[in-house]
């Protein structure tokens, strides 16, 4: 075969990996965005938007398909080239998912106390699973597994943040004002969305800046995590010997997608008020969401309680990132709580005491920590 030859032939499968990348946005409706009642915030309206409609059932699904475009784009991915990422989970999922619809080997580099759930769904999807004992290896076993098998590693947390068109083409934040339009207060006071990779945040930034809206944009840390430190201190080196106990969000490390300065806030919720509100928001609406979502909940109770100190009325959205299906033998599982020391009956219940009369417990108010536009005066 000519070198001409194995050009068009490349540029063949590169025009039919993309048609079918297209062809599956194109058979997917956007996601819901749901009315939440806080009746102990009063003209304030909260709404989830619910990235658990997915095909592959969580927020990552967009990140999923914005880094294969990408990537084939940019000619990284070639036909029958294995796919590696390093993942907590969801973004495996979502990649598998993609690297199947292209007939391209997968393979998800991933810590070893990933819930046996997501694995499961891993694996459903047609991917492999490599679990390392240290979340810090994430990264260099990932490269070294794609150099091995001459394959790409996808690396999200480096290219989450660019791999998106924040402009506007059907990224969530578009999504967002486009559903708000018919809304009583249709320009949101507040965003609300905890870091991942940071790429959502960054998108979502972007757009409120591009657009010139008035939103002011939150994001939201877990308890084992750099993130909230960075926005502070700016300190690039920070890092943490332990991950985030919270799945798919929080990293030990700084990561190149999260970009500080989109941002007006940050909040970071103990892990122990993240499942309590998990749990709590799960009764609300009669379905399980995961942890992420009970972290996102808690940021967005706090930009609620500025807005009613303050005499505003307005909405906030926020995101349920995924299903709290996946976490049924971890976050919903009273035994397993008890044994991770975040056993949360008591704060599950301030929480639903918080949405409903707007009382915030001494508890949460003394371990959450605020910064930027939500610091305390």
């Amino acid at each position: 075969m000519s070198t001409l030859q194995v050009i068009d032939a490349r540029r063949a499968w590169l025009r039919e990996a993309i048609r079918r990348i297209e062809a599956d946005f194109q058979r997917s409706s956007d996601t819901h965005l749901i009315p939440v009642a806080l009746p102990g915030f009063p003209g304030i309206d909260l709404y989830l938007k619910d990235e658990s409609s997915h095909p592959t059932g969580s927020l990552k699904h967009r990140l999923a398909r914005s880094l294969f475009l990408h990537a084939l784009c940019n000619g990284w991915l070639r036909e029958g080239g294995t796919v590696v990422e390093a993942s907590s989970g969801s973004t495996a999922i979502s990649e598998a998912y993609f690297a199947r619809l292209l007939g391209l080997p997968f393979i998800a580099v991933m810590p070893r106390s990933t819930s046996a759930q997501k694995i499961a769904a891993i694996e459903f999807q047609g991917g492999q699973c490599h679990l390392v004992d240290d979340p810090r290896a994430l990264y260099a076993e990932s490269q070294r597994l794609a150099d091995e098998r001459g394959g790409h590693y996808m690396d999200q947390f480096t290219f989450a943040e660019r791999a998106t068109d924040w402009r506007a083409n059907n990224n969530i934040a578009e999504s967002i004002f486009t559903q708000m339009r018919r809304e009583t207060h249709p320009c949101p006071a507040w965003v609300v969305a905890s870091a991942g990779t940071g790429g959502t945040l960054a998108t979502i930034g972007r757009y409120v800046h591009y657009c010139r809206h008035a939103t002011r944009v939150c994001g939201v840390d877990a308890e084992r995590s750099v993130f909230f430190d960075f926005f502070q201190t700016r300190d690039a080196s920070l890092a943490l010997a332990q991950g985030s106990r919270i799945e798919g969000i929080g990293r030990p490390r700084v990561e190149a997608s999260f970009v500080p300065g989109v941002l007006d806030a940050m909040a970071q919720v103990p892990d122990l008020w993240s499942l309590a509100a998990m749990r709590a928001l799960s009764e609300v609406l009669g379905r399980r969401v995961g942890g992420s979502t009970g972290t996102n909940l808690v940021a967005a109770l706090a930009c609620a309680q500025q807005m009613k100190a303050g005499g505003e009325s307005g909405s906030i959205v926020t995101l349920l990132c995924d299903d709290g299906a996946r976490y049924a033998a971890t976050y919903f599982d009273d035994g397993w709580l008890q044994s991770q020391g975040l056993a949360c009956g008591p704060e599950q219940q301030a929480v639903a005491a918080l949405m409903a009369y707007g009382h915030w417990p001494g508890a949460l108010r003394e371990s959450l920590r605020l910064a930027g536009a939500l610091a305390p005066a």
